[in-house]
């Protein structure tokens, strides 16, 4: 399976980061909020596609450009 973005997961399931898609710049923001491919991200809540997650010990929210780009 090739994966679907974040935007997409269930809330309160766990799922692996297949990969971060965006430019260089976006990825590395995102990598240094903890979504690394590999890593696992858990979605708290889903407000119209904008996530709160939890990743790394962490609870972080972002909006639904961001999620989009975060492949699980």
């Amino acid at each position: 399976m090739i994966g679907m973005p974040l935007t997409m997961a269930r809330v309160g399931e766990k799922n692996e980061i297949k990969k971060v898609g965006g430019k260089e710049e976006t990825r590395r923001f995102l990598n240094n909020l903890g979504f690394i491919t590999g890593g696992f991200v858990t979605v708290v809540s889903e407000i119209g596609g904008n996530v709160i997650v939890n990743v790394r010990e962490s609870r972080v929210a972002i909006g639904k450009d961001m999620a989009a780009k975060i492949i699980i």
